[in-house]
């Protein structure tokens, strides 16, 4: 069966950018495409999955903005689908006291006058029971931060762009892409045109941009998604108002160590190590390093007395990188009907209805609501990322 249309706008790849940003297009009454190489929901990209954390706690200014408004998104989403998609727990936030990394969270928080509280050593153990605070550490609660429930989030924004008319297209894999003022965009089974395109393909997105072109500096590694057991049930959890945590470093590690109160897997908490080993996104299975876990194990074992250090389940997250670990919200250098959203570096599902709306905003050719220099394409300064 083969099959093809005219649309405003397409959007390759429904993770959650992409699906938002559909869900934006429809909303302003473009006639919209939504194409997914997967049946859904599929849990092979970095979208998948039940929980993720949002928070205010950035060490950049501009991140901690721009999820003022995020917060504002996502509650007003909760209201049109009559869905509850987040939940206020608290982010702890330990890291060395005097390391830069703590440092630029606690002043951003301070900054934006984000609602907080400082823990001192002294009343740690009251507040935040089975957790050992290092010596040297300091630690801090980001008061607004809390769980959204990720598989949840997705089936409901695509449903909400459905209900404007958006239309979805699963089990299409894009095949090609030619540029010009009507993009044409061909896939397994047929061909469409539109007068512009966004791509939020994560893992996959040099894959397609390779039709125009373009090479990005992206890395996608794999995230081993650890969940560890409770010796006593319920320790850890949201009915006991755990929060979420970062540890921004530690004996350990130098790269962030994050969890979130047991909730979906009754009796286990999960904690992971946010970075992977590099892995082709078509064969994630045959990375095999689990180098990361035994860092956690010997963390969980000396800082987290309450759960087992030998996680029960493992499940894989893929993390598409930039080098800055910035995201890229950009026109295409060549073509400015074509927007890319890209290298969201395990960072970017709290700010989805944003960046939603940022590339809504990009590919109708309308001032972006913030600054996105941070965001651009120029940024990547060799000669193998420019337009050929």
């Amino acid at each position: 069966m083969s099959t093809s249309g005219d649309f405003d706008c397409i959007v390759i790849g429904a993770g959650v950018q992409g699906s938002f940003t559909a869900y934006q297009l429809a909303k302003k009454n473009k006639k919209t495409l939504l194409l997914e190489q997967f049946v859904l929901p599929h849990s092979r990209g970095s979208s998948h999955g039940q929980t993720r954390i949002i928070r205010k706690a950035y060490e950049q200014n501009f991140y901690t903005h721009m999820m003022e408004e995020c917060y504002e998104l996502w509650a007003q989403l909760e209201r049109e689908a009559g869905v509850k998609l987040y939940r206020q727990t608290g982010l702890l936030v330990m890291g060395p006291e005097k390391s830069e990394n703590y440092q630029n969270i606690k002043d951003t928080l301070q900054t934006n006058k984000v609602p907080m509280v400082v823990l001192t050593h002294d009343i740690f153990s009251q507040h935040i029971p089975n957790v050992n605070l290092a010596k040297g550490d300091g630690a801090l609660v980001d008061t607004t931060a809390g769980v959204l429930f990720a598989d949840r989030t997705l089936k409901t924004v695509q449903g909400q762009f459905q209900k404007l008319g958006g239309v979805i297209r699963d089990n299409e894999k894009v095949t090609d892409i030619k540029p010009g003022p009507v993009v044409r965009v061909s896939t397994s089974v047929g061909v469409y045109h539109a007068k512009s395109l966004v791509i939020t393909a994560g893992p996959w997105a040099n894959k397609l941009l390779a039709n125009t072109g373009l090479q990005l500096p992206l890395e996608v590694v794999k995230i081993n998604v650890c969940y560890w057991k409770e010796k006593v049930p319920g320790s850890y959890s949201m009915k006991q108002r755990f929060p979420c945590f970062v540890q921004t470093e530690c004996l350990e590690s130098k790269v962030h160590i994050y969890g979130l109160p047991s909730n979906e897997y009754p009796g286990l908490m999960k904690v992971c190590y946010h970075m992977g080993s590099k892995t082709d996104p078509d064969q994630r299975d045959l990375q095999k390093d689990r180098s990361d876990i035994e860092i956690l194990q010997h963390y969980i074992a000396r800082c987290f007395p309450g759960l087992i250090p030998e996680p029960a389940i493992v499940e894989s997250c893929l993390y598409t990188l930039t080098p800055d670990h910035h995201f890229v919200l950009d026109y295409h250098p060549a073509y400015s009907n074509i927007v890319i959203g890209a290298g969201f570096s395990g960072h970017g599902f709290k700010f989805g209805p944003i960046i939603g709306k940022l590339l809504c905003e990009l590919s109708l050719g309308e001032v972006p609501s913030y600054d996105l220099s941070p965001f651009h394409i120029r940024r990547f300064q060799s000669k193998r990322n420019s337009a050929l």
